[in-house]
Order: structure tokens, then sequence, then C-alpha cells
């Protein structure tokens, strides 16, 4: 009996072991197991010299430890070489990423943060890992932001659409009724460009939680610091399925030394640092990111400015009597419509000085003009100058 009583606890035991294994190897398996390419994740990632070392004597990786020929601002004169341009970046910007999942919040880590050249590295590196040339598909929701379709023709994947509504609003059931087994990727701009919308997290939710998209749902959130309405990187601990793609060219002000980041599970993250570049961030926008995400109250100040500005111009235009629509916004520039010969005047403005963007030939925005909110002058000069332009062309 006792040797019976051994035997059942020790199948009991091992049993058991199985189990949690059986459940970690689950765990293991998430969405960009599922869904990635097999050549990408049996992919070997390039592993560079600032893998094992980045201190000490660095004679590991052909750099010029002579030095850089120039620096910034030309500060070669007095020498300040602080970045030590002559050494390779840190290919994993670590310290970026923990001050921005902190910035974030969330429940973020930097394990969440994919950081690349602003939001367009990560468009494209989402269709190379999980869509395969000439047989998958992407999905997008003209109007929308341009640079979906070209990566989706430059890595020949198939691209859907399902158009907005006349009001700019997502369509649900038709996106999920056009998604099929082969549609990998679903991207939604939130805020839009050049719609200016912001899309409602419970239509994001809605999407992410259906049984009938298996797929990735990108929502390009270039904008979001404009937004009132949230943010999805709350959606992202909740739904593996959901990648948030962000930038600091818009509300930081960081246009120039393009900096990006994409937001997800782990997993995910994990499969683009894999695939991307080994030193895909240089020193110099690292180092600019990095001082920017501890000057948050400048950001702040700045965003008051513009959004002040954004209400003044919105109501300028709604009292021109050649203006028909001025769209609410949730971004940082505003779309309206006017009348007629919207083309036309954004040339004739543009050859005076003010130039804004013409975005007549998209969906549900015809006769539509874009217009950045800029320095409160510069706004100004742009609503003198397209009232002028109007009644030149009116005579």
């Amino acid at each position: 009996p006792l040797l019976v009583l051994f035997t059942l606890q020790l199948l009991l035991l091992l049993q058991n072991k199985y189990l949690v294994m059986g459940e970690e190897k689950k765990a293991r398996i998430g969405i960009a197991a599922k869904l990635a390419r097999p050549n990408v994740l049996e992919l070997q990632p390039y592993r560079c010299a600032r893998d094992d070392y980045s201190s000490g004597v660095l004679l590991d990786a052909n750099e010029n430890a002579l030095g850089p020929t120039s620096l910034p601002t030309n500060s070669l004169d007095p020498y300040d070489n602080h970045n030590t341009l002559e050494r390779y970046p840190d290919p994993y910007q670590l310290e970026l990423k923990q001050l921005y999942s902190k910035y974030r919040g969330h429940g973020l880590t930097a394990a969440n943060i994919f950081v690349g050249v602003g939001s367009d590295e990560a468009i494209d590196m989402l269709m190379r890992i999980f869509c395969r040339p000439g047989k998958d598909n992407i999905l997008t929701t003209p109007p929308t932001y341009g640079m979906y379709n070209v990566c989706a023709k430059v890595n020949d994947v198939n691209i859907i659409t399902v158009p907005l509504s006349p009001e700019f609003d997502i369509r649900i059931p038709e996106m999920l009724d056009a998604s099929n087994s082969e549609t990998k990727l679903m991207f939604v701009c939130s805020p839009g460009n050049p719609t200016a919308k912001a899309i409602p997290l419970k239509d994001i939710e809605q999407i992410a939680s259906s049984n009938h998209y298996q797929g990735i749902l990108v929502v390009d959130e270039a904008y979001v610091d404009f937004s009132t309405k949230g943010s999805a990187v709350e959606l992202v601990n909740k739904y593996p399925n959901i990648v948030v793609l962000q930038t600091l060219s818009k509300a930081f002000g960081l246009a120039g030394v393009r900096c990006g980041f994409a937001i997800g599970a782990p997993d995910v993250i994990q499969l683009m640092n894999n695939v991307k570049a080994p030193y895909n961030v240089n020193s110099l926008t690292s180092e600019v990111a990095i001082n920017a995400m501890k000057n948050i109250p400048t950001l702040e100040k700045n965003m008051a400015i513009l959004l002040d500005q954004r209400v003044v111009i919105a109501k300028q235009l709604e009292a021109l009597d050649f203006v028909t629509k001025v769209y609410p916004s949730d971004a940082n520039f505003l779309l309206f419509r006017i009348k007629d010969h919207a083309k036309k005047i954004y040339k004739v403005m543009a050859d005076k000085g003010v130039v804004t963007r013409f975005r007549g030939n998209e969906t549900h925005c015809n006769e539509c003009i874009r217009v950045t909110i800029g320095k409160a002058e510069e706004n100004q000069k742009f609503v003198e100058l397209l009232t002028a332009t109007w009644k030149e062309m009116s005579l």
C-alpha cells in the first residue's frame, strides 16, 4: 500500500509539473508567434558589438577612435563631443524607452516600447514581419495616412479599403466583414489625417475584442497629444493584438530628429527589435528625445498655445461666408471646405508664401484644404491671404 501511495503521489507530482510546463509554453505562444511569417520567427537577430560591451577600451566595432570630423552647431571649437559620435549608439535605447513608458503610464514598461525612425519605420516593419508578400493583406479606412498604402505596395501586400463614413467615423461591421483570414494588419488613424477626428476607444476595443478579426489592430496616434479622447495605450496590456504608433514629430515639435514609437505586447515588440537594423536610432536623435521626455512642462506650454490658436482660427474660418464647413479637430490642424476652387486657391496661396495642403482628392474631402496650426502671426497671415485670394477669384 505504501508503494502504491508513493507511486500515485509521484504520478500526481509529474502531472502537475507537466501541466505547469504546458501553461508556460502556451503563455509563450502569443499573437506574434501565431501571426508572424515563419522566416521572421526563425530569424536570429544580428548581434552587434554594443550587445556585449558599451564601455572600456572599445576596439571591437571598427569605429574611428580619433573622433568625429563635425559636431552639432559646429562645436569643434570649443570642442564638445559629449555624445561620443565616433561610437555606435545604444541599439536598444533603454533609457528613452523607460522614460517614454513612464510618461505614457498604464503599466507600460520598456518591453512594450519599440523606438524607430519616425512612425514610418514601424509601419513598414509590421508589414515585413506579419504579411506574406503576394498573399496577405492590410485593411485601411480612407481618407487616411498615405504611407500605409505606400508600404503595402513596396512589400507586395494587398490592400482592402473600407472608407470612413461621411462624418469620418469608422464603420466597424463593414470592416469586420471585409477582413479575412489573410488580413494581418488593420490600420486605424486616430486622430485621423486628414480628418482630424479621434476614434473613440470603445470602437478600438470593439474591433480588438472581435472573434471575427484575428489580426493585429494598428492604431496610429501621431496626433494623440492634441486630443482629449484618450489613447489606445491604455488598452495594450488588455489586448495583445493592439499596437499603437506614436511620434515626437507633432506635439513634441521634433519632426527633424525622426523619432517614433510602437507600443504593444512584449512578444510583438521583441520581433520588431529582432528585425530592425542594429543601430536604427542615432545618438543625436536619442539625446534630443531623452531631453524632451525630461522637459514635459515645455510640451504642455506649447500645447496650450496651439490648442488656443486652434479655437481662434476655427472661429475665424467659420465666420467666412465662402467656407461651408470647418470640421471639429482633435489634432494640430483644421480641415475645412470652401464653396469651390479649393485647389486653385491652395496653389495661389502657396505661390504667395502661405503653404497649406489641398485634400480635395481624398474620400469625402471634396473642395477641402488642411491647414496646420502655426504661430499666431502665421495663422493670421493665412486667414488674411485666404480671404484676399477668395475675393480676387470672385471678381
